[in-house]
């Protein structure tokens, strides 16, 4: 016996149960941040660049639970000695130190470095970091990290979406820009958070935007 016929009102009844579900759940609260260039540290370079056993202290909280802006700050130094200064750390500490630039930011230390998300720095350039009672030279790490969205298991179900896909964001205003390529990172402990680099935020005018989606 053959398996029963799949008619239209079936199909129909499908749909109309699919986005009844979608339009009861309320939308969940997208914050879209604009990421300056930053560093994280490891403790190995925590410790060589202000002393062993040293501990980060809070400047600010950021919208993540547990993650913060530091009053720390070190020198980044590139290729010919040009030199980033004041570089904002970001704790909590990390298992390997990372820097993300911004294009312009790479420009003018003198670095090619490539689009890359957090966390993925095999074959990357390095830098020397210096702080007030060290240097460090890390072999690789720098970045420009590419505009990404984290969000939790029930926000990833609201929007149809599993940890690395890519989905659309756009930004309207004056100067309205859809980038197409915000990569999805899925965690239970956050919250609906998309990050962009400072490039990025000027460019769709960020800060004047009223009209923010999030789309697949």
């Amino acid at each position: 016996m053959g398996a029963p016929a799949i008619t239209r009102d079936f199909v129909e009844g499908l749909v109309r149960e699919i986005v009844l579900k979608r339009v009861a759940q309320p939308a969940p609260t997208l914050v879209v941040d604009a990421s300056a260039r930053h560093c994280h540290l490891s403790r190995e370079h925590l410790d060589a660049l202000f002393g062993k056993g040293y501990e980060l202290t809070v400047y600010r909280p950021l919208y993540q639970a547990g993650h913060f802006a530091a009053h720390e700050t070190v020198t980044l130094i590139g290729p010919r000695s040009r030199l980033i200064s004041n570089l904002r750390i970001l704790g909590p500490l990390r298992e390997k130190s990372q820097i993300e630039l911004a294009f312009t930011d790479a420009i003018s230390l003198g670095l090619e470095i490539p689009v890359r998300i957090s966390g993925d720095i095999a074959g990357t350039p390095g830098a020397f970091v210096m702080g007030p009672k060290g240097m460090v030279e890390l072999k690789e790490g720098v970045i420009r990290a590419a505009i990404h969205v984290h969000m939790n298991p029930s926000e990833a179900g609201y929007y149809g979406v599993q940890h690395g896909d890519r989905m659309k964001l756009r930004v309207g205003g004056d100067a309205g820009v859809t980038f197409d390529r915000v990569k999805v990172r899925v965690d239970q402990t956050v919250r609906l958070n998309v990050h962009m680099d400072t490039d990025e935020a000027n460019a769709c005018g960020l800060h004047l935007a009223k009209e923010i989606e999030l789309f697949k």
